[in-house]
């Protein structure tokens, strides 16, 4: 059943990007330039920003359980019931839920957004965009250390902490994607009861300010951070952290920063991976 939009919550949003993002998933995904429709905003720089316009919309009150692939044509999913949060409660229940193997394509995910996307295993995430993200846009929740998760395309704005949570085990890359006025891009858990060796590849994402750090990683636990074309803009003065090192345990406790930048071991990246706009 279709029902109006939920109202979104008013933000300050800054800044303005590129159109690498959408070409990147719509290009993975074979989409030609009928099949979406874009709303562009020009900056005083003169800098575009596309985000989609939603091909209609669908509350959805109880989680959406995914199996093969669920291609959403770019409709506005958004909670309603038990489902229309937007805070950051833990336990709250997501949009969509995708088995191991699951293909999610061509979503909007609203507000209210819950917890917006789990994947239980291996999953895609292709064009796939969060308008104003709950608790986390996605977690990653695997216990396989094979498993592979892949954001290709898409974006995500005004996350209070993070974007992309990495809770299981594998490996997570992400391409093409953007992220604008939120914490943290990806986090590897810092607290989790289970703790595993996790691999994060980022490549080819534009960064829209304020964010306080691309990745966060746990490096006793052999967690690795490979960073390459990142795009930030509206940080004149580099404020934007790049990867961030932390001790991280299984009990709970907020885990301990222990470093910053690249170190060549867990977090890798050169110089000219970032560029400043």
């Amino acid at each position: 059943m279709t029902a109006a939009p939920a109202q979104p919550r008013v933000r300050h949003r800054r800044g303005l990007t590129g159109r690498r993002a959408l070409i990147a998933g719509t290009t993975a995904l074979g989409i030609t330039g009928a099949a979406i429709v874009t709303t562009t905003l020009l900056s005083p720089a003169g800098a575009a920003s596309v985000w989609p316009t939603a091909q209609g919309s669908k509350a959805v009150s109880s989680t959406i359980k995914v199996s093969g692939t669920y291609d959403g044509k770019l409709k506005k999913f958004y909670g309603s019931g038990a489902l229309g949060t937007s805070d950051q409660d833990e336990s709250q229940g997501a949009i969509f839920e995708l088995a191991d193997g699951a293909v999610l394509k061509n979503v909007i995910i609203g507000t209210p957004a819950a917890d917006g996307v789990h994947c239980r295993g291996s999953c895609t995430l292709q064009n796939v965009w969060w308008l104003d993200v709950g608790e986390d846009a996605a977690s990653f929740k695997g216990k396989s250390s094979s498993a592979v998760y892949k954001v290709i395309g898409g974006g995500a704005k005004n996350a209070d902490d993070k974007v992309l949570q990495f809770n299981g085990a594998g490996k997570l890359t992400v391409t093409g994607f953007t992220v604008q006025n939120s914490g943290k891009l990806v986090r590897s858990c810092g607290n989790c009861k289970t703790q595993y060796k996790r691999t994060i590849v980022l490549s080819d994402i534009d960064v829209i300010a304020p964010l306080k750090a691309i990745v966060g990683v746990n490096a006793n636990y052999g967690d690795t951070a490979t960073l390459s074309k990142i795009r930030i803009q509206g940080d004149p003065k580099k404020k934007t952290r790049t990867c961030v090192r932390f001790k991280g345990n299984n009990t709970g406790k907020e885990p301990t920063e222990i470093g910053t930048g690249a170190d060549g071991t867990t977090c890798r990246f050169s110089p000219s991976a970032l560029t400043y706009k």
